[in-house]
């Protein structure tokens, strides 16, 4: 599908001046779809926390066949909230200079 381009008004403001043509007002869209997929990665790393909780509970007991996969998972894991973190930080950043702006 292809969007026509059109011309910037620069007397236009709000979302809907940067929207592409025929698109109208796209804001609450791309709200629900960043909860949605923000939502999402909160999922896939509650996941790999629950792998790497099992492959742990494996290692206490004796059952884990090999270390190396604990030690990937868990380092995965540990990159994953970390980078979770970071944007969670960057997103209240973004937020606090959204507040102090002047109207």
């Amino acid at each position: 599908m292809t969007v026509p381009i059109s011309p910037i008004d620069p007397l236009a403001t709000g979302p809907a001046a940067l929207a592409p043509a025929g698109t109208g007002n796209r804001t609450e869209g791309a709200g629900t779809a960043f909860a949605s997929s923000f939502a999402s990665a909160l999922d896939d790393l509650d996941a790999a926390h629950k792998a790497t909780d099992e492959l742990a509970r494996a290692a206490a007991t004796g059952d884990l066949r090999s270390v190396e996969d604990l030690m990937i998972a868990s380092t995965e894991t540990q990159l994953a909230t970390q980078l979770t973190v970071a944007v969670r930080n960057r997103a209240l950043e973004s937020f606090n200079e959204i507040m102090r702006m002047q109207l």
